[in-house]
């Protein structure tokens, strides 16, 4: 069995992402598209990043026996993704995402016997997303539904949906606040319900504190004539499939990373961001496919490192007209 690494997906998330795109129509609600109006959207069209972290120590345990401790000694990560709108109506809205993800990473010995050193896996995963736009109490109130299929570059491996319901309560252009719920149709998701809070406000100061829980929690600040900072900690995850033994298994990992943010608009849709800090990761668990994240057969835990992310974005829509 090669080396792991594990993921809690901040899901509740991934709705929001179609939301965002709802303020690029006249036709949607105005609190809707004031929400999410930004030089620097919450939601990247198209995206791609590439991740590097300081090599860094591990303990870890097999059918709950101690293995000896060990190190990463590299880790690379490249992400992509791609968020494309099907159907853009007056009171919903049809869109697609697609995501890939290569990891690689070397340990200094061989996590068991009889294993390489060398590790890298291929993770891919595809998902329509339903969205519709009503009110609730005078709110402007946003249902979802997703269905998505994942899988490595060998196999398709999973079937998952999921559902939100999610009111706006405030949308000015000092605060904006959102609060919701998402449900998973997946036996293997480590909660089968997960709470949305969402809060942005700025200060008199120049400075904005950015809430997106549970994936977030920064402070901003504009620099320059087209540049942003961010101070905070965001979570990130690694998830992929290993095959043993006529066996599937799963690997999930959540990662915390917590220091700055640099992001440049550099002009034709287009965003560079810079990341770095350290990177901590409470748990990481691989479990037969079959099972769930619960009935793990191994399980690391990791010193913190210090990392660095660069990405580029591209936005194709571009900053939504406000009127």
């Amino acid at each position: 069995m090669k080396t792991l690494r594990r993921v809690l997906v901040p899901l509740a998330m991934f709705p929001l992402k179609n939301i965002a795109y709802t303020q690029k129509r006249d036709s949607i609600p105005l609190k809707v598209r004031a929400y999410f109006a930004d030089k620097f959207p919450q939601n990247r069209d198209l995206n791609i990043e590439f991740t590097q972290t300081a090599p860094f120590q591990f303990s870890s345990k097999l059918d709950g026996k101690d293995l000896p401790d060990n190190k990463v000694k590299s880790f690379q990560q490249l992400n992509t993704s791609a968020n494309i709108y099907l159907v853009k109506k007056k009171t919903w809205l049809l869109s697609t995402s697609l995501n890939y993800r290569y990891t690689a990473f070397n340990t200094e010995k061989p996590i068991m016997a009889e294993t390489d050193r060398k590790n890298d896996f291929h993770y891919h995963s595809e998902g329509i997303n339903f969205s519709y736009f009503s009110k609730l109490f005078n709110k402007v109130a946003i249902y979802s539904a997703t269905a998505s299929v994942d899988g490595s570059n060998q196999h398709f491996e999973r079937i998952r949906g999921m559902v939100t319901a999610a009111v706006v309560l405030k949308a000015t252009p000092k605060t904006k606040m959102l609060i919701g719920i998402a449900g998973f149709i997946d036996p293997s998701a480590q909660v089968p319900i997960l709470p949305i809070f969402t809060y942005e406000n700025r200060f008199n100061n120049g400075w904005m504190l950015d809430i997106l829980l549970p994936k977030k929690i920064l402070v901003r600040k504009d620099i320059f004539a087209n540049g942003r900072i961010s101070l905070g900690t965001e979570m990130d995850n690694t998830s992929f499939y290993m095959y043993k033994n006529d066996r599937t298994y799963e690997f999930r990992q959540l990662e915390i990373n917590s220091g700055a943010i640099y992001e440049h608009n550099l002009g034709s849709n287009f965003i560079g961001t810079l990341k770095t800090g350290i990177r901590a990761v409470p748990r990481a668990r691989a479990f037969d496919k079959e099972e769930s994240f619960k009935d793990y057969i191994f399980e690391a835990t990791y010193k913190p490192s210090f990392y660095f992310n660069v990405g580029i974005s591209y936005n194709p829509f571009g900053k939504p007209r406000t009127k």
